[in-house]
């Protein structure tokens, strides 16, 4: 039987996994009823588990019957803070809480192809460590689990690690994609408090009025992105939340404003980080007041190794049809904390299409979205492209 129909046969229990998983999300470092879900469906398997001592991760080594490498297979499992608004049956039932990501998707195509390589154990060459990664969204779940020593947990150093994520829109359902180099942006977080001396709005001249300033600031950043940089090689700096006073005759004292900013390379990336905090001080410094800065660094650009993305959609092409897997022209926009594993190994992340069927994929709700919505028709190409990806590499390892 091949990895795929073996895996269309665990489809009925993965898609239940999945479903129950989506009913109860849970957010942040901390998914104790997620871990228990996990733990149950890996019950049986010949797998060496270790738990987080600081997070609820899951960290499974099986131990293949031949001698090699070791390959790391990464899921996430944690929910966002939205409150779903899909109406399908297995809705989120903890309020303001929703696998709007699609990372209970992931937690069970991982559990699918630990099912499927345990299977095959006795004819692995080498290694396979499963990472059931908490606190992706904003969190670093990753970098926690390297703290606790997930990529030593094998014991022996990591040939490569792979990763998928599903996407809700734009990607016909269960087509995968992916590209050498950058797949997803750095994601940092600007936020700044321009502080004045509040007053009377009808005399503007006694006080030191921040809103203006601070709206000065706002689009000073747009204008800067756009001189400085190359469009070539992108940089995105989007205000999402701006907040100033209380009463239109009233000023205040202070005006505050958050921007996300994206970037597609670590050179543009160390840029930003000492470029806009100057620019903030700079103007503030003009009119005379004070800016507060805070440069949030979050997630590093996720940059994929050329030959591990060419064997992982080849791989997918063998798999699934050659029309299934194709190379993405531009990154994705997203920004992912799988980036600190690939800084530490070769390896590749692979976009899998998860929209319904029949949708139009440019108008349906995109991932974060609280009317996004993921196929679980895609579990077993999940679960069959990371069981083969393993199993070819550390073929190909002990060959070597």
């Amino acid at each position: 039987m091949s990895t795929t129909e073996r895996a269309k046969e665990l489809q009925p229990e993965l898609a239940g996994l999945r479903r129950s998983l989506h009913r109860e999300p849970e957010l942040g470092l901390q998914l104790p009823r997620t871990q228990e879900k996990v733990l149950a469906a890996l019950d049986g398997l010949p797998l060496d588990i270790t738990l987080g001592k600081n997070l609820s991760s899951v960290t499974a080594v099986l131990r293949g019957g031949h001698p090699g490498g070791a390959v790391l297979l990464r899921g996430d499992m944690d929910a966002l803070p939205v409150a779903e608004k899909t109406g399908v049956d297995y809705a989120s039932r903890t309020p303001g809480a929703m696998h709007a990501c699609g990372h209970d998707l992931h937690t069970a195509g991982l559990v699918g192809a630990a099912t499927l390589l345990a299977e095959r154990r006795e004819h692995l060459c080498g290694d396979v460590v499963f990472m059931f990664q908490p606190g992706e969204e904003g969190h670093n779940g990753a970098g926690a689990m390297i703290e606790e020593g997930v990529l030593d947990a094998a014991g022996k150093p990591l040939d490569a690690a792979y990763a998928l994520h599903v996407a809700a829109n734009r990607v016909p359902g269960g087509l995968i994609a992916s590209r050498p180099g950058t797949i997803t942006s750095a994601s940092d977080v600007l936020r700044v408090t321009v502080r004045g001396k509040g007053g009377h709005g009808s005399t503007p001249h006694s006080a030191k009025d921040p809103v203006p300033v601070a709206c000065e600031i706002v689009t000073a950043l747009q204008n800067w992105v756009t001189r400085r940089f190359d469009i070539f090689d992108p940089v995105v700096v989007t205000v999402g939340s701006f907040h100033a006073g209380t009463k239109q005759n009233v000023i205040p004292e202070t005006a505050e404003f958050e921007a996300t900013v994206r970037s597609y390379s670590e050179a543009n990336h160390e840029r930003l980080i000492e470029g806009l905090p100057r620019l903030v001080r700079g103007i503030a410094d003009a009119h005379g007041i004070d800016a507060e800065v805070h440069y949030d660094v979050a997630y590093p650009v996720t940059v994929n190794e050329p030959g591990e993305t060419a064997f992982a959609l080849d791989t997918a092409r063998d798999l699934f049809g050659a029309d299934q897997a194709w190379q993405a022209p531009h990154p994705a926009n997203g920004s992912e904390d799988f980036a600190f594993v690939l800084q530490r190994t070769p390896g590749a992340m692979l976009l899998v299409g998860a929209a319904p069927e029949g949708v139009d994929l440019e108008e349906a709700p995109m991932n974060h979205s609280p009317h996004a919505v993921f196929d679980d028709r895609v579990l077993y190409r999940q679960a069959a492209l990371l069981t083969e990806l393993a199993e070819r590499r550390l073929a190909a390892g002990a060959a070597a």
